[in-house]
């Protein structure tokens, strides 16, 4: 196998992965930011406060956007990965 083919093929996993774990980060920052801003607000400081809506909010996303996902890991799969089976 060629370096530019193995390269090729590992920047395009990263990137799958990128757009993969976006929704759910993203989610995770704006319901932190939102507690954070409610905590400085009541001066409440409690560490646990923040866990249970941020793993909420990142599960709700992740059931929202497995169709994505999902349909982002085939096209990477079928397009990158089973061609360099084929190849071999």
């Amino acid at each position: 196998m060629h370096e530019i083919i193995f390269f090729d093929t590992l920047r395009e996993g990263l990137w799958s992965a990128v757009l993969i774990s976006t929704p759910i980060l993203c989610a995770a920052l704006v319901v932190g930011l939102l507690i954070g801003l409610l905590q400085a607000l009541t001066s409440i400081q409690e560490m646990t406060l923040t866990f249970v809506p941020k793993l909420l909010a990142m599960v709700l996303v992740f059931w929202i956007s497995m169709d994505f996902m999902t349909q982002t890991l085939v096209d990477f799969f079928s397009s990158s990965v089973v061609s360099l089976i084929g190849s071999i």
